[in-house]
């Protein structure tokens, strides 16, 4: 038994406040429920991942109870005892003996990594293919919110941190309604910013071939995922007769799914979540892909803590192909952090953290606070 055996895997389930409620399609939410994962090696190094769902289940099917479930009573029992050096092997194992729940695979998969890397003291990106950029542009999601309350919010995202690139939800409510929301916003906003919408996959193929047209000529500058997540027919109609990039989302959970895309030419833009992907090795997959057929790569969140946003800024900074920015700024949507060196935020741009692993470090009594009973 070497210092890089896996000696335990243990999770906890923490509720962390967010500081505003952040509006999808169907959901609105007011906190963030986390899996906190944790992987300790015998030689006592411990890595962290985090098990994050947007919105809840109605997004990907798993919430932070089911992931707890599959770690601790199926994974994990596939994992401990093994060298973390096996970690190929190791995710090959827990797709033999558990369909599906990617997101509960990602969360245990990139802890993984995170306590390999802290073990080498080297970033976690150097066990990507090395890291060749150190910050990447940074989208600021709304939610849905009233036109006052996002005029609001545009100008403090952009005096606090720089932001230009806003991303604007839409699904949830009448169509003409929102678009006019979302045209008021523009028209009465700096030309210096730019706009996109995500429907997340709620417009039938009517109702998007009526209003992106609108929005377009409104001013928005990219479409993310405005019909169901099987319809890629749609997609592409969209993607070759609308004029404005399509960015699919929902359509993409695995690299099946992103060669499904490219083959029907049905978007532009692919969005990379590295939850819903199954963790890191699956999204260097799915980027290897896009890349090939000269799509555009998103780095995209899943409303990540710290610890999961800083594992996907570092396959970010590893991977040449996320080529339109990241909107990785989950952190900044919770009230309060539990780590004790927070991922740095300025000009627009979100900095890849430095350090080992993920380049973080634990705050316990802040951890400890936000776990459940």
């Amino acid at each position: 038994m070497s210092d890089l055996t896996i000696a335990k895997v243990e999770t906890r389930l923490l509720d962390v406040p967010l500081f505003r409620p952040h509006g999808f399609a169907t959901y609105t939410a007011t906190s963030q429920p986390i899996l906190l994962v944790s992987v300790t090696l015998e030689g006592g190094v411990t890595g962290y991942g985090e098990g994050v769902v947007p919105g809840g289940p109605w997004w990907g099917g798993e919430s932070a109870e089911t992931m707890k479930v599959i770690i601790d009573h199926h994974l994990a029992e596939a994992t401990v005892g093994r060298e973390v050096t096996e970690l190929v092997g190791i995710v090959q194992d827990w797709n033999r003996s558990v369909a599906n729940m990617r997101f509960a695979k990602a969360a245990l998969e990139i802890a993984m990594f995170d306590a390999w890397a802290r073990a080498l003291d080297v970033p976690l990106a150097h066990l990507l293919g090395g890291q060749f950029r150190t910050e990447l542009d940074c989208v600021w999601a709304l939610g849905v919110l009233p036109l006052d309350e996002a005029f609001a919010e545009v100008n403090e995202r952009r005096e606090l941190l720089g932001t230009t690139q806003f991303k604007l939800k839409m699904g949830s409510g009448d169509p003409a309604v929102d678009s006019g929301r979302i045209a008021d916003l523009i028209a009465n906003t700096d030309d210096s910013l730019s706009y996109r919408i995500d429907v997340n996959a709620r417009w039938d193929r009517l109702t998007a071939l009526t209003y992106l047209p609108k929005l377009r000529d409104a001013g928005i500058q990219l479409f993310e995922q405005p019909t169901p997540a099987h319809d890629l027919d749609t997609l592409r109609e969209i993607t070759t007769r609308v004029g404005v990039p399509v960015m699919a989302d929902e359509s993409v959970c695995s690299p099946a799914d992103a060669l499904a895309v490219v083959t029907k030419q049905a978007a532009d833009v692919i969005a990379i979540k590295t939850t819903k992907a199954g963790g890191l090795i699956e999204s260097k997959k799915i980027a290897a892909i896009a890349e090939a057929a000269g799509l555009a790569c998103h780095g995209a969140t899943s409303l990540e803590g710290p610890f999961g946003t800083a594992a996907s800024l570092h396959f970010a900074a590893s991977t040449p192909a996320i080529t339109y920015g990241t909107e990785l700024f989950g952190p900044l949507l919770l009230k309060e952090t539990y780590v004790a060196n927070d991922i740095e935020y300025r000009d627009g741009k979100v900095i890849v953290p430095s350090g080992p692993g993920t380049g973080l470090e634990p705050d316990w009594d802040k951890i400890d606070h936000f776990t459940r009973d």
